[in-house]
């Protein structure tokens, strides 16, 4: 016999068990094959986001994400997610039945990792998370691809659709831009043309130099 206490309203009351329950493992990381560049091209991204949400949202960068507390296998680990309004918490994993599905979610193709050319399997784990945007970049053919949850599906935009590179949950576009050190890398900008990149603090205070220098030059 097992006695535990549970809570009935306000009151907390001792009940009697035939057993202890199963406690389930959910593990927080995994080794995975991955490229420095796929490594540094969400790195980049991910702050990014941060930087442009200032702690207004949970975001995570490849914590595995569960959605079923009783199956700890039913899980994936999404490059970059976003939830809005959600506390800015440093997460271990992200379990849907306690912090809600994401809003947004990120992958980025790595070309050391199989499992990534495998859409149709990602979708459809996608899909019982519950989020609701979803972008998926593959560097090596420059390729964007996004879907939006209708009626419970996850449904992928006509990519001929002038809007069809907005992120939503940001209110930003998607763009790809060529890097020096990176090759194609995803970024985010305010037109969808690409103008106006969102920037890294790196770049804000290199483009505020330049500025200044420019004033300078200006004045002489």
């Amino acid at each position: 016999m097992v006695v535990s206490g549970v809570l009935m309203g306000s009151k907390r009351v001792e009940r009697r068990y035939l057993r202890e329950p199963v406690r389930l493992h959910f593990p927080v990381e995994e080794e995975v094959p991955e490229s420095k560049v796929h490594r540094l091209i969400v790195n980049r991204l991910l702050e990014i986001v941060e930087r442009l949400l200032e702690r207004s949202a949970l975001v995570s960068c490849d914590q595995f994400m569960y959605w079923d507390p009783s199956d700890p296998g039913k899980r994936l680990a999404p490059d970059l997610a976003v939830r809005l309004g959600a506390p800015a918490v440093v997460l271990q994993s992200w379990k849907i039945w306690e912090l809600g599905a994401p809003h947004l979610a990120v992958e980025v193709v790595s070309n050391t990792d199989a499992s990534d050319r495998n859409v149709d399997d990602k979708l459809a784990r996608y899909r019982h998370t519950g989020v609701l945007e979803l972008a998926r970049f593959d560097p090596s053919e420059r390729e964007l691809r996004f879907w939006d949850r209708i009626d419970g599906d996850l449904v992928e935009r006509d990519p001929s659709d002038p809007e069809a590179r907005r992120c939503d949950a940001l209110g930003l576009y998607w763009c790809v831009i060529e890097d020096a050190a990176l090759g194609p890398t995803l970024r985010l900008a305010r037109f969808p043309d690409g103008r106006e990149l969102v920037l890294t603090e790196a770049e804000a205070a290199l483009a505020r130099v330049a500025e200044l220098e420019a004033e300078l030059a200006r004045r002489r």
